[in-house]
């Protein structure tokens, strides 16, 4: 006997979609995504922008977009990917780092283009698989990987101490 084929666009039976959850259920869950990720979203975001306080704005501002469009997601995998996305999304329309700014490995990741920075900090700080960062990014693996490998480079030609 064969079982039916799950439709397009629907769940498998026992799965429950935000869609399906009370305000109060997304509310909830949003808030043990915020205790959860707060802090790593933060250090994730001070590694693509100038300072602290600029992050914590950026985080805070992702958590509100996750927030007002939780109901279109499918769960809490989805948010995270979403926050992330959103993160990467308003530190690139932040105000950017000044190059030189700071000392070390910080000033040479500040002094990367936006999108090499991007990728590395997701790659190594948050250590998101590729197809991932891909997403997160808008972009496609290849070009992940394009970003990578010329961030890398520029970073080992740039500290100090280093072998190129």
């Amino acid at each position: 006997m064969r079982t039916p084929k799950a439709r397009a666009g629907r769940k498998p039976p026992g799965t429950m979609s935000w869609r399906d959850a009370g305000a109060e259920d997304v509310s909830s869950t949003v808030a043990a995504l915020y205790r959860e990720h707060y802090r790593p979203l933060v250090r994730l975001a001070v590694l693509l922008v100038s300072d602290l306080a600029a992050a914590e704005e950026i985080v805070q501002g992702a958590f509100a977009d996750v927030h007002g469009t939780c109901r279109a997601l499918p769960g809490p995998d989805a948010a995270l990917r979403y926050l992330r996305r959103s993160l990467i999304r308003r530190s690139r329309s932040a105000a950017q780092p000044q190059a030189g700014a700071g000392a070390g490995l910080l000033a040479a990741l500040r002094a990367l283009p936006a999108r090499e920075r991007e990728v590395l900090v997701l790659r190594y700080f948050a250590d998101l698989p590729e197809a991932e960062i891909a997403s997160v990014t808008g972009t496609r693996i290849t070009a992940v990987r394009t970003y990578a490998a010329r961030g890398m480079s520029s970073l080992r030609a740039g500290l100090p101490g280093s072998v190129a």
